[in-house]
Order: C-alpha cells, then sequence, then structure tokens
C-alpha cells in the first residue's frame, strides 16, 4: 500500500516522517507491503509554534492564507504532483494537511464525481475543515460553528505558545504533567458524541448528499486537542469512516498503544481497498 504523507502547516515532510517514526511510531508498527512518501508543501512559512524546540527543518505551508483561491490553488498542486508522481492508494494527512485533503474530496464530489479520485482512501489526524469552504459550498455554516472554530484555534495557539514558553524556561516544567493536561478551557467533553444535527454547530441531518466523502476513511484525534471539534465534524462528513481517539492532544502520540491501534486500522483499511 503506498500511501502519500501531508504534513501540518509551519512543519515539513521531514518532520511528519520523525513524528511517524521509523523505529518506535506508527510506521515502525506496519509491515514491508506499506510504503510512505512525504512531500513538503510549495510555500514557505513560520514554524509552528513550538516546533522549533523539537525539530529543525525548513517550515512549510499548503497555502499563504486560507482563501478559497489559495485553497484550491492547493488543489491543483496536489493534483499536479499525484499525477507525476503517483499513484497512491491513500493519503496520511495532519493539521492542515487534513483542510487540504478533506475540501478537496468535497470539492470532487459536488463538482466532478464522475472522475476518478487519484486515491482510495484518507487517514486524517488531527484535523478539520475550512469553514469559508463549506460556505462556499452553499453549505449551512452557523454563527455557532464560526464561534466555536474562532475559539478552538484561540486555545491551540495559546497551548502551541506555552510549549515554546517551556522551551525557554526549563525550571518550569514540572515531572508528570504534560502540554496538553489542562483541559478546564476546552469546549467539548471526548466522552459524549454530538447529535447529528447539531455537531458543534453544524446539522448533518440538512447536509446534502452529494458533500459526503465516500471513499474509506481513518480519523485519529485527542480527547484533549482544543481542535477535538473540528476534526468530529470532519468525520461527521464522511459516509464510511473509522475513528480512534488518542487520548492526547493536537499531536501524534508516538507510544507503543496508540502506534499499534493506529498500524491496525491501517491494515484493516488496505484489506478493504485492495
Amino acid at each position: 500500500m503506498r500511501i502519500l504523507g501531508l504534513h501540518g502547516q509551519g512543519t515539513s515532510a521531514y518532520i511528519f516522517k520523525s513524528q511517524t517514526g521509523p523505529t518506535v511510531a506508527l510506521r515502525a508498527k506496519l509491515d514491508k507491503s506499506f510504503t510512505f512518501d512525504f512531500v513538503d508543501a510549495p510555500f514557505h512559512c513560520a514554524p509552528a509554534p513550538g516546533i522549533k524546540v523539537m525539530f529543525e527543518s525548513g517550515h512549510y505551508t499548503w497555502w499563504p492564507k486560507a482563501t478559497i483561491n489559495g485553497i484550491r490553488g492547493a488543489h491543483k498542486w496536489l493534483s499536479d504532483y499525484i499525477e507525476d508522481n503517483g499513484p497512491y492508494d491513500a493519503v496520511i494527512c495532519f493539521s492542515q494537511g487534513c483542510s487540504l485533503v478533506g475540501s478537496f474530496l468535497l470539492y470532487h464530489y459536488r463538482e466532478t464525481p464522475e472522475e476518478e479520485l487519484p486515491f482510495k482512501a484518507a487517514i486524517f489526524i488531527c484535523g478539520g475543515l475550512p469553514l469559508p469552504v463549506l460556505e462556499d459550498l452553499k453549505l449551512p455554516i452557523s454563527q455557532k460553528a464560526h464561534d466555536i472554530n474562532d475559539e478552538t484555534v484561540r486555545l491551540l495557539k495559546q497551548r502551541a505558545g506555552e510549549l515554546t514558553n517551556l522551551a525557554n524556561n526549563l525550571d518550569q516544567i514540572k515531572l508528570g504533567q504534560g502540554l496538553w493536561d489542562n483541559t478546564k478551557e476546552l469546549v467539548h467533553d471526548p466522552n459524549v458524541m454530538p447529535p447529528e444535527s447539531d455537531v458543534f454547530g453544524i446539522d448533518f441531518t440538512a447536509m446534502p448528499a452529494d458533500v459526503r466523502i465516500q471513499i474509506p476513511t481513518v480519523h485519529v484525534y485527542g480527547a484533549k486537542d482544543p481542535r477535538w471539534p473540528a476534526s468530529v465534524q470532519l468525520a461527521h462528513f464522511c459516509e464510511n469512516r473509522k475513528t480512534y481517539d488518542h487520548g492526547g492532544g493536537h499531536d501524534i502520540p508516538r507510544s507503543t498503544e496508540v502506534s499499534n491501534a493506529i498500524a491496525r486500522l491501517l491494515e484493516e483499511l488496505k484489506e478493504e481497498v485492495s
């Protein structure tokens, strides 16, 4: 199974490759029939908050600004890259990479459903959909959805800023306390899935059938991630989905338990699309 890896904003192919392991994390739990191609996004940008604490590399983004033209330009870049370097059986993406792939798929099903997709499955890790894309597709997006989106983005930036602060003040690090452990301000309860009629401000009972993602998908998200609501919204757009909550934050945990669980989901995905 050949998989294309699409990183998050302000990181890189090298970082995403490192985060998924060759030795202890996800990729180490898969057999040699799985191969990965990690690619840098086309635009340079500032590093994601806190990322330079752990990784030294270039930093890239899929679009300089999250406008419809910028996002659709990234779709064209993705299609061209796959045409030149594919074929791929699936894509695996993190954060902004999920926004790229999810929006690419929604436009496909709305505008060109008769055309064959350039991949058969998608693995989304801690990702959501840009609300401007949903509005461009004429979907009913409430003010509540915008308010939750704005607040969860703010909280994520706050947590990432705390990581940078801790890196500069090592004496403030407390044994046994993680970056994502303060969950008091989160807008969600990860133990309670919202009803279809109100998934953090989006009514999926009123969603048109032609903006549902039909290919098999895997959704990995963390209970302590401020952006958990966006991940759940993305999952609800997918008709043939499997989900896994790794219990952490906006990251890719590398523990044996989590890596094994995600690897099992990829093995199931491989059987489904073979």
